[in-house]
């Protein structure tokens, strides 16, 4: 008999403390040993974790009213400009911002010691932030600066928006060049001196649901250590199938989301400001997703495995920059987690930009809080562009951070 269950039979579970909870990886073993039915039949709900750099991140905040009020044109927060262009107390921190003095890359490699990232995890560690505010000046808004302290307390909405988050699959990172350079994937040293990934694999919440099954719109997550939702698919959000010139399917491609949460039920370990020597600041995001196992189709695709999914090999001294079309082959993440691959007949080092422990860490507490019965299911509406809907599979071309 076939296995179907529904989101209010699995929440029922949850509120009753009958539910089973298991991590993406622990299910693996599972699924080994029982088969895809009996799992499905035994578990109830599977859950996933990444902890990565994730650039299209950011917060909107909203003030409060100073007196006399003032109409906020221009917004720095600890010298980070913040877009000011939606209302009177209104800004947008974005992740990479960086201070309008920052030597940036003229002395190359610049460090990018303080961006906007940064700003986000100093007010969830409740330090005091200085706020400068300009103004034209109007009639309902006369005040024309504004220069005080502020803490995360003293905001009265701070909501964390991020456009493009926990990217499905990404590159692997080399330099095929003579000489080092410096990219959102890291220090890359010439002539394939190593390679760079950033992902979770079998952890990592889209390879756990590359067709979309359940995840969409309003799906409640795990967000900076708090609870956050699937606001929409995110920013170069291309869902589908990597496959090489002759066809052969190397799993999921590039399937993003737009989440949002409220900042203030976050926590700073799982927020954190990041430099890139030679690139920019960013924000390294903390993202748990829980996947109910509706039927037999969601188990199997939950019980993947690092030895089942595979990340490009991607020159970063020139095809990547330059947009020219291909890759150096492919490697499994098993592979990669060994340490070292083999490309062009070379063997290189790998490092993860990612950290799979921490996306354990993750997994681990969302399966603690909804075996609490403090975090149930939400059903998503099903807006996010599917696998089914796409007209052509695309080959993972990943468009930058």
């Amino acid at each position: 008999m076939a296995i179907e269950k529904t989101y209010a039979e699995i929440n029922e579970k949850i509120r009753s403390g009958k539910a089973v909870v298991l991590t993406a990886e622990e299910v693996i073993a599972l699924v080994e040993e029982k088969g895809v039915s009996e799992a499905a039949r035994q578990v109830d709900v599977v859950t996933t974790g990444t902890f990565s750099p994730m650039c299209s991140s950011g917060v909107f905040l909203n003030f409060g009213h100073s007196k006399p009020r003032i109409r906020m044109q221009k917004v720095w927060l600890n010298g980070i400009p913040a877009y000011s262009g939606i209302a009177a107390v209104d800004a947008y921190l974005g992740a990479t911002e960086l201070p309008e003095d920052d030597p940036c890359n003229s002395n190359y490699p610049g460090e990018f010691r303080y961006g906007g990232g940064h700003v986000i995890h100093d007010l969830l560690a409740g330090k005091s932030i200085k706020l400068e505010a300009l103004s034209y000046g109007t009639d309902c808004y006369p005040r024309r600066e504004l220069e005080t302290y502020i803490t995360l307390n003293d905001i009265n909405e701070a909501t964390l928006f991020n456009p493009r988050n926990a990217y499905q699959n990404y590159n692997c990172a080399v330099n095929l060049s003579g000489k080092t350079i410096y990219t959102y994937m890291g220090l890359l040293k010439p002539n394939l001196g190593n390679a760079h990934y950033s992902s979770a694999g079998q952890l990592s919440p889209l390879l756990n649901d590359p067709y979309f099954l359940t995840i969409g719109i309003g799906t409640r997550i795990f967000l900076g250590g708090g609870i956050g939702y699937v606001a929409w698919h995110g920013t170069q959000h291309f869902p589908g199938i990597q496959t090489d010139q002759e066809k052969n399917s190397y799993g999921p491609a590039g399937g993003t989301l737009a989440v949002i949460g409220d900042l203030k039920q976050m926590k700073p370990e799982w927020l954190v400001g990041t430099s890139y020597l030679g690139y920019g600041a960013t924000l390294t995001v903390g993202i748990g997703i829980p996947i109910p196992i509706l039927n037999e189709d969601v188990m199997s695709c939950v019980s993947i495995t690092d030895r089942d999914l595979y990340a490009p090999v991607v020159d970063y001294s020139d095809a990547y920059g330059q947009r020219i079309p291909g890759n150096l082959g492919y490697v499994s993440y098993a592979e990669l987690k060994t340490g070292k691959i083999t490309i062009n007949g070379k063997e290189i080092p790998t490092a993860p930009l990612s950290s799979y422990p921490k996306a354990r860490e993750i997994a681990g507490k969302l399966k603690d809080w909804i075996q609490k019965g403090d975090f149930s299911l939400s059903e998503p509406v099903k807006l996010l562009p599917s696998f089914q809907d796409q007209i052509t599979a695309k080959t993972l071309d990943i468009n930058g951070v």
